[in-house]
Order: C-alpha cells, then sequence, then structure tokens
C-alpha cells in the first residue's frame, strides 16, 4: 500500500450544525427489531429469552423497549411466540405503558432501591414459573457481554446478578438448557442490533452530529489558563446523557485515580484529552497545548514525525480502504501494514460498532471472518502507544451504506442527507482523503485532526 504523504496546513474547520432535532424510532422499526430477534431464536432453537438491563448494561433490553430502566434492575422475558413480560421495580413500573414492545407487567420490588417499599414481595423462582419460563427447553441469559474468550466456554458465563442466575437455575426444568445469548444481539456475523435501517441510521445520527460539534467546539476554546471543568461543560450537549466518562484532561492523568474533569488549568506544553460521546457516536482528540513544534516539551520534539502523522496515515487509509463485503481480518490487515503494531503498540480492535452504547463489539480483528454490512455504525478508534511519547487521537464515527441505503436516506431524511453530502465533500476537498464510497461521515469531524491546540487555523491534511 502507497504511504500517504501528510502535511500540517491552514485549513477551514469543518461544519458543525446546531439545533438538529432527534428523530425518534418508528413503530415499523421497532416491529422490525423484535421479528428479526425473533427469527434468530429460530435459528438456534431458543425458546425464550432473558433480557437484563441497568442503567450501564441496557443496551439490548432497550434495543425492543425504548427505555432503560433508570435506578434499578430489569428483566424482559421473550417469549419464541413473541409474548413479553417485563419485570420492572418501583420507580419503572409507569415505563410499561409506554414501552415499544407490547407487554405483560410485573412488579418485582427488590429491583428497587434499598429501603424502598416491597410490595407485592414475590420471589424470582415464582414469577419464573408463573409466566412459564420453567417449562422451556432453551433459554437464552442476555446481559450487554458477549464472551469471545479461548479457553472458556462463553456460553456458560453469564454477566446478570447472581440472584437472577440462582433464580433462573432454580427454577428451570432439570433437562433444559441455560446459555448466554448475547451474541443473538450483538455479534458481528448474526446479531441483530449488528445492522440499522435508514430510520435507525437517522436516529443515532444525533447524537454523533453532537459529539463531534461538542468537541469542535471544546477545541476552539482551548487556551493558556483554561480549567478543565470550562471544556468539560463544552463537551455536553443538549441535556443528553453522556455514553462514557466525558474526558477533558490536561498535563498529568489520572491524579489521585481521579478520572473526571478539574478546576486544574491548561498550561502552555500541556498533553490534553478531549472525549465526549453520546448515542450513536463518539468524539475524541489529544494533541498538545501549543501553537507549533518549537513549544513542544524537550522529551517531545519528534512527536509530529514519530507518533501524529503516521497515525493520521493510518486513519486515512481506514477511511479510504474500508467497503461493504470485506472482512474485518482485511480492515485489520491494512492497519497492520500502515501501522505496524510493534512498532507503534496500538490495543484494542482497529475499530468497532457503536449503537446505544459505545462499543457494543467489534468485527475487525485478527483472523476475522465476518464481514462489513451496509447499515453498520462503526467508530475509528485506532489507539497507539509509543514508549516516550504522548498518544494521540482522532476517533469519530462513520456508517457503512451501500447505494440503496444511500437513496433511502435521501428520499426520507434529506436535511440528513445535506448533512452528510457536505461532510463527504469537506473531507474529500478540504482534507485530500479519498473517502470509501461505501462511507457516510455520521460526525462532522471526521479525519479531522490538531495535533497542536493552539494553532486553531492548522491541521493535518493528505498531500495530493
Amino acid at each position: 500500500m502507497k504511504k500517504i504523504e501528510i502535511q500540517l496546513a491552514k485549513i477551514p474547520k469543518p461544519a458543525i450544525f446546531p439545533d438538529v432535532a432527534p428523530t425518534f424510532l418508528t413503530d415499523e422499526t421497532m416491529a422490525e427489531r423484535k421479528h428479526k430477534l425473533l427469527e434468530n431464536m429460530k435459528s438456534e432453537d431458543f425458546d425464550a429469552l432473558v433480557v437484563y438491563a441497568d442503567k450501564e448494561h441496557g443496551g439490548n433490553f432497550e434495543y425492543l423497549t425504548g427505555f432503560i430502566p433508570r435506578f434499578e434492575e430489569g428483566l424482559l422475558v421473550l417469549d419464541v411466540t413473541g409474548a413479553c413480560t417485563l419485570l420492572l421495580g418501583n420507580e419503572n413500573l409507569k415505563m410499561a405503558k409506554v414501552s415499544r414492545i407490547d407487554n405483560q407487567l410485573v412488579h418485582y420490588p427488590l429491583f428497587s432501591l434499598p429501603n424502598q417499599p416491597m410490595d407485592n414481595e414475590v420471589s424470582l423462582e415464582n414469577i419464573f414459573e408463573t409466566i412459564g419460563l420453567s417449562k422451556k427447553n432453551k433459554i437464552g441469559v442476555v446481559g450487554w457481554k458477549m464472551f469471545t474468550a479461548t479457553q472458556s466456554a462463553n456460553d456458560t458465563l453469564f454477566d446478570l446478578p447472581y440472584f437472577i442466575v440462582q433464580a433462573l437455575l432454580a427454577s428451570k426444568r432439570e433437562e433444559a438448557v441455560l446459555k448466554n445469548a448475547a451474541h443473538l444481539f450483538i455479534r458481528g456475523d448474526k446479531g441483530v442490533r449488528i445492522t440499522n435501517n435508514v430510520n435507525e441510521l437517522a436516529h443515532y445520527e444525533y447524537g454523533a452530529n453532537l459529539s463531534s460539534s461538542a468537541v469542535l467546539n471544546a477545541m476552539d476554546a482551548v487556551e493558556i489558563g483554561v480549567t478543565e471543568a470550562v471544556l468539560g461543560n463544552k463537551l455536553t450537549a443538549e441535556g443528553q446523557t453522556n455514553t462514557v466518562v466525558t474526558i477533558a484532561a490536561t498535563g498529568q492523568r489520572f491524579e489521585y485515580a481521579n478520572i473526571y474533569p478539574t478546576h486544574k488549568q491548561v498550561t502552555l506544553g500541556d498533553p490534553l484529552s478531549l472525549t465526549t460521546a453520546f448515542k450513536g457516536g463518539l468524539s475524541s482528540r489529544t494533541g498538545f497545548v501549543v501553537e507549533n513544534a518549537t513549544q513542544l516539551p524537550a522529551t517531545q520534539k519528534e512527536y509530529v514525525e514519530k507518533v501524529a502523522k503516521p497515525y493520521y496515515q493510518a486513519i486515512t487509509a481506514w477511511l479510504e480502504t474500508i467497503k461493504i463485503g470485506m472482512s474485518g481480518n482485511e480492515l485489520y490487515q491494512t492497519i497492520e501494514t500502515v501501522f505496524p503494531k510493534a512498532d507503534y503498540h496500538w490495543h484494542l480492535n482497529p475499530g468497532h460498532l457503536v449503537a446505544d452504547e459505545e462499543w457494543m463489539s467489534s468485527p475487525i480483528y485478527a483472523g476475522s471472518q465476518e464481514k462489513l454490512k451496509s447499515g453498520m455504525i462503526l467508530q475509528l478508534d485506532i489507539i497507539p502507544s509509543v514508549s516516550g511519547f504522548t498518544g494521540v487521537s482522532a476517533e469519530e464515527c462513520v456508517a457503512l451504506a451501500d447505494s440503496d441505503l444511500q437513496n433511502q436516506i435521501k428520499e426520507n431524511y434529506p436535511e440528513l442527507w445535506q448533512r452528510i453530502t457536505i461532510r463527504k465533500k469537506y473531507i474529500k476537498e478540504t482534507l485530500n482523503i479519498d473517502l470509501s464510497e461505501d462511507i457516510i461521515p455520521m460526525s462532522n469531524t471526521v479525519g479531522y485532526l490538531r495535533p497542536f491546540y493552539l494553532a486553531k487555523d492548522q491541521a493535518f491534511q493528505c498531500v495530493k
């Protein structure tokens, strides 16, 4: 693969789009989600699924219900016939009426917070028996994690609270099988959540637009003396809940084990990390609070040539190479070729799937034969770690869309298509990245990287 030449140039900032209203998921989309899951259940002979949720681990539950059980745990029991039972605590009982899936409500007060009323108390075992779960032959248990260990029986590992698993084991028939079934939702080769229809793409673009706009606003606010807290405020948007811990960290990170923005002031020469995420997209940047390379700390004088430029070459290769139908391993090896792990010590996966949570799963790993598909939302996420140097980051979200899906966006969401068109034009004509035709940028700042925060009119650009 030809090495891409990178230069730091004076270029205009990408456009941002304020006041974009959220797109709600339609009844047709919610019905499609349920149908897809029931078909997946039948393909592996599951008689029922028990889907767990809490505030931090609600994506699979929310996929069908449209909500997460704030404050409490919750269970959704889906029968292969399509019948659904919701087990909810005190403060979520009201949500059953607005749930996007028809349901029978069961009040389970033990899901409620400590010292709240325990009215209607009954054991989980009793509930499972009453709703017929104890008569099933094959029950799928869905938390949020699909285990992918190489030395464990992954379908026997459960990431639910012990008391729930204990009740399932105690109430099932002796010959019944209990298996982790999170893969039905999130595995790259068959999970129902890995691809999105046109309505879902519009729904998730709302968060990607917010996160990228917030990160650009935060970058523009960087100056000597500004506090992490001020920058952190820039990383909030429209009262939406973040899907990751907000990062506005200058200088030495994790002092006193703290992971949140503080009142520490930015000083000249500091490394600075900024990250925010909402449903549908994360945006992240890392660089130095300087105007030019002469202001870099003595140990970081070669930062641009040793770290930042090679990283940007990898980002560019990712954006230019990715296409529908390629295997995850093919994209993985592309990054390994242009940005060798042995030299740059990147870890995790060079890209992963995004949805209601920031990291759902990833089809991109060494040896992966999982195919990249139209409708996938992917975070461009490569994390180098070069000894002696500060890191670099330009994480953003894109979606893959074939010509049919792109035409559906044009027809059904013309304002979204206009934003996508403006983003693509900027990437191709200003950043000079030969963007894959299969990519639709969900974020405003895809490919935009300022290694020097105080040089606000400069960013990396490919040399034609």
